[in-house]
Protein backbone atom coordinates (compact mmCIF):
# COMPACT_ATOMS: atom_id res chain seq x y z
CA UNK A 1 0.00 0.00 0.00
CA UNK A 2 1.51 3.41 -1.04
CA UNK A 3 1.07 6.33 0.91
CA UNK A 4 2.09 9.77 1.23
CA UNK A 5 5.91 10.26 1.45
CA UNK A 6 5.82 11.98 4.78
CA UNK A 7 4.21 9.13 6.25
CA UNK A 8 7.35 6.43 7.04
CA UNK A 9 7.01 3.66 8.89
CA UNK A 10 6.18 5.07 11.93
CA UNK A 11 2.73 3.11 13.00
CA UNK A 12 1.32 6.34 14.54
CA UNK A 13 1.90 8.13 11.54
CA UNK A 14 0.45 5.28 9.59
CA UNK A 15 -2.77 5.40 10.97
CA UNK A 16 -3.06 8.91 11.61
CA UNK A 17 -2.77 9.07 7.29
CA UNK A 18 -4.65 6.26 6.56
CA UNK A 19 -7.59 7.55 9.62
CA UNK A 20 -7.23 11.15 10.01
CA UNK A 21 -5.21 13.57 7.91
CA UNK A 22 -6.88 14.76 5.06
CA UNK A 23 -10.51 13.29 6.24
CA UNK A 24 -13.51 16.25 5.89
CA UNK A 25 -14.07 17.19 9.77
CA UNK A 26 -17.16 19.23 10.38
CA UNK A 27 -17.48 19.32 13.86
CA UNK A 28 -16.70 22.91 15.61
CA UNK A 29 -14.74 21.61 18.77
CA UNK A 30 -13.04 18.61 16.70
CA UNK A 31 -11.85 21.18 14.44
CA UNK A 32 -10.76 23.64 16.98
CA UNK A 33 -8.76 21.03 18.92
CA UNK A 34 -6.77 20.46 15.11
CA UNK A 35 -5.87 23.98 15.38
CA UNK A 36 -4.97 24.31 18.71
CA UNK A 37 -2.99 21.27 17.72
CA UNK A 38 -1.16 22.79 14.63
CA UNK A 39 -0.37 25.62 17.03
CA UNK A 40 1.81 23.83 19.28
CA UNK A 41 3.23 21.98 16.70
CA UNK A 42 5.00 24.66 15.57
CA UNK A 43 8.57 24.56 15.39
CA UNK A 44 8.59 20.99 16.21
CA UNK A 45 7.87 17.56 14.14
CA UNK A 46 3.84 16.55 14.27
CA UNK A 47 4.74 13.38 15.45
CA UNK A 48 5.70 14.84 18.24
CA UNK A 49 2.03 16.39 18.95
CA UNK A 50 0.49 12.67 17.96
CA UNK A 51 2.40 10.88 20.72
CA UNK A 52 1.47 13.50 23.27
CA UNK A 53 -2.25 13.80 21.90
CA UNK A 54 -3.86 12.39 24.64
CA UNK A 55 -1.95 14.01 27.42
CA UNK A 56 -3.07 17.18 25.55
CA UNK A 57 -6.39 16.26 26.10
CA UNK A 58 -6.51 15.19 29.43
CA UNK A 59 -4.22 18.60 29.97
CA UNK A 60 -7.01 20.76 28.59
CA UNK A 61 -10.24 19.33 29.95
CA UNK A 62 -11.02 17.16 26.48
CA UNK A 63 -10.56 20.60 24.43
CA UNK A 64 -13.84 22.13 25.55
CA UNK A 65 -12.97 25.35 24.62
CA UNK A 66 -16.07 26.53 26.97
CA UNK A 67 -13.75 25.52 29.93
CA UNK A 68 -10.43 26.35 28.57
CA UNK A 69 -11.88 30.30 27.94
CA UNK A 70 -12.65 30.35 31.81
CA UNK A 71 -8.67 29.38 32.53
CA UNK A 72 -6.67 31.77 33.64
CA UNK A 73 -2.60 32.40 34.85
CA UNK A 74 -3.14 29.71 37.74
CA UNK A 75 -3.96 26.87 34.87
CA UNK A 76 -1.28 28.22 32.72
CA UNK A 77 1.45 27.53 35.52
CA UNK A 78 0.00 24.19 35.80
CA UNK A 79 -0.23 23.38 32.35
CA UNK A 80 3.83 24.55 32.65
CA UNK A 81 4.74 21.90 34.76
CA UNK A 82 2.95 19.02 32.81
CA UNK A 83 5.85 17.11 31.63
CA UNK A 84 2.91 15.08 28.88
CA UNK A 85 2.53 18.37 26.50
CA UNK A 86 4.56 20.91 24.98
CA UNK A 87 5.37 23.15 27.74
CA UNK A 88 5.74 26.66 26.08
CA UNK A 89 3.77 29.35 27.91
CA UNK A 90 2.91 31.63 24.46
CA UNK A 91 1.08 28.61 23.17
CA UNK A 92 -0.40 27.31 26.07
CA UNK A 93 -1.68 31.02 26.99
CA UNK A 94 -3.07 31.23 23.47
CA UNK A 95 -4.82 28.44 23.44
CA UNK A 96 -6.86 30.17 26.69
CA UNK A 97 -7.46 33.11 24.22
CA UNK A 98 -8.32 31.01 21.07
CA UNK A 99 -10.93 29.15 23.58
CA UNK A 100 -12.36 32.71 23.88
CA UNK A 101 -12.42 33.83 20.18
CA UNK A 102 -14.10 30.16 19.47
CA UNK A 103 -17.04 30.75 21.56
CA UNK A 104 -17.88 34.35 19.93
CA UNK A 105 -17.41 32.56 16.50
CA UNK A 106 -18.76 29.72 17.84
CA UNK A 107 -22.24 31.65 19.21
CA UNK A 108 -21.91 34.03 15.66
CA UNK A 109 -22.19 31.70 12.63
CA UNK A 110 -20.90 28.23 14.00
CA UNK A 111 -16.70 28.04 13.65
CA UNK A 112 -17.23 25.01 11.55
CA UNK A 113 -18.95 27.58 9.26
CA UNK A 114 -16.31 30.14 9.23
CA UNK A 115 -13.99 28.09 8.27
CA UNK A 116 -15.88 25.73 5.58
CA UNK A 117 -17.26 28.95 4.08
CA UNK A 118 -13.49 29.70 2.76
CA UNK A 119 -13.98 26.88 0.49
CA UNK A 120 -17.23 26.68 -0.18
CA UNK A 121 -18.01 24.27 2.38
CA UNK A 122 -16.39 21.30 0.63
CA UNK A 123 -12.48 20.10 -0.21
CA UNK A 124 -10.25 21.02 -2.52
CA UNK A 125 -9.05 18.86 -4.17
CA UNK A 126 -4.92 18.63 -5.38
CA UNK A 127 -3.15 16.59 -7.25
CA UNK A 128 0.59 16.70 -6.64
CA UNK A 129 3.26 14.35 -7.60
CA UNK A 130 5.05 14.39 -5.20
CA UNK A 131 5.58 15.74 -1.80
CA UNK A 132 7.43 18.61 -3.14
CA UNK A 133 4.69 19.76 -4.87
CA UNK A 134 2.67 20.53 -1.96
CA UNK A 135 2.89 24.31 -0.64
CA UNK A 136 3.44 24.90 2.86
CA UNK A 137 1.24 27.75 2.83
CA UNK A 138 -1.15 29.07 0.20
CA UNK A 139 -3.10 33.10 -0.55
CA UNK A 140 -5.89 31.18 0.45
CA UNK A 141 -4.27 29.91 3.86
CA UNK A 142 -2.92 33.36 4.41
CA UNK A 143 -6.72 34.89 4.57
CA UNK A 144 -7.96 32.51 6.85
CA UNK A 145 -4.78 33.18 9.08
CA UNK A 146 -5.81 36.52 8.76
CA UNK A 147 -9.51 36.60 8.91
CA UNK A 148 -8.26 33.98 12.46
CA UNK A 149 -6.19 36.72 13.76
CA UNK A 150 -8.80 39.42 13.80
CA UNK A 151 -11.74 37.13 15.15
CA UNK A 152 -8.44 37.02 18.01
CA UNK A 153 -6.90 33.98 17.34
CA UNK A 154 -3.18 33.82 17.67
CA UNK A 155 -0.51 30.94 17.10
CA UNK A 156 -2.40 30.78 12.99
CA UNK A 157 -0.01 31.91 10.92
CA UNK A 158 0.12 30.54 7.19
CA UNK A 159 2.02 27.46 7.30
CA UNK A 160 0.12 26.77 10.50
CA UNK A 161 -3.26 27.16 8.84
CA UNK A 162 -2.18 25.06 5.68
CA UNK A 163 -1.29 22.22 7.81
CA UNK A 164 -4.54 22.35 9.58
CA UNK A 165 -6.52 22.71 6.20
CA UNK A 166 -4.68 19.45 5.48
CA UNK A 167 -5.63 17.72 8.48
CA UNK A 168 -9.44 18.61 8.75
CA UNK A 169 -9.89 17.78 4.83
CA UNK A 170 -10.10 21.20 3.95
CA UNK A 171 -8.07 20.93 1.08
CA UNK A 172 -7.10 17.21 -0.07
CA UNK A 173 -2.50 16.71 -0.66
CA UNK A 174 -2.80 13.54 -0.85
CA UNK A 175 -0.03 12.89 -3.50
CA UNK A 176 -1.12 10.83 -6.39
CA UNK A 177 0.69 7.66 -5.86
CA UNK A 178 -1.35 7.39 -2.13
CA UNK A 179 -3.86 4.53 -1.96
CA UNK A 180 -5.93 7.50 -0.11
CA UNK A 181 -5.92 9.53 -3.05
CA UNK A 182 -9.33 10.01 -4.22
CA UNK A 183 -8.33 8.94 -7.79
CA UNK A 184 -7.04 5.85 -6.07
CA UNK A 185 -10.42 4.93 -4.27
Amino acid sequence: MQRCGWVGSDPIYEAYHDHEWGVPEYDSRALWEKLVLDGFQAGLSWITILRKREAFRAAFAGFDPHVIATWGEADITRLLADPGIVRHRGKIAATITNARAWQKIEAKQGFDRFLWDHVGGKPLLNSPATGADVPAFTPLSEQISKDLKRAGFRFCGPTIVYAFMQAVGMVNDHVLTCHRHPSNG
